[in-house]
């Protein structure tokens, strides 16, 4: 009788474990569209190919990438955080800064955005992470 017991207790909190475990998705999808005409000489190309990179490390699950997205299923998430998005984003902006100034005050714009993902599955341990690429132009007038 103690084995079933245990047997009860163990499923329950397996159970509850996948039932509360973390799920993102990863994906950017917005509707917001900019147009800005660059057929005049008032921009100049002040960066290309700047990237950043986030990644983070989640236990018992599975990441999936495809394209722009990443989906992860896990328990648990042990590094990095939900928003790889931003954390990509802000790094590529310190990766900017450190090669070409402060960006504050500037008239900068990302042109050129590239998103790429990928995906690590161990059988206890998932590691999906974003790479965002662009090139940057600064507006004169």
């Amino acid at each position: 009788m103690p084995t079933r017991h245990y047997a009860a207790t163990l499923a329950i909190l397996l159970l509850t474990g996948i039932l509360t475990g973390c799920a993102s998705s990863g994906a950017f999808n917005t509707a917001t569209v900019t147009n800005v005409e660059l057929s005049e000489s008032n921009y100049e190309v002040v960066a290309t190919n700047v990237q950043g990179e986030a990644s983070a490390g989640y236990l018992l699950g599975l990441s999936l990438s495809a394209s722009r997205q990443v989906r992860t299923l896990a328990l648990a998430r042990v590094s990095g955080s939900e928003q790889l998005y931003g954390d990509a984003l802000e790094q590529l902006w310190t990766q900017f800064e450190e090669q070409h100034g402060d960006a504050e005050g500037r008239n900068l714009a990302l042109t050129n955005v590239r998103y790429d993902t990928s995906s690590l599955n161990l059988i206890l341990y998932t590691q999906p992470t974003l790479t965002v690429r662009a090139d940057v132009v600064e507006f004169t007038d």
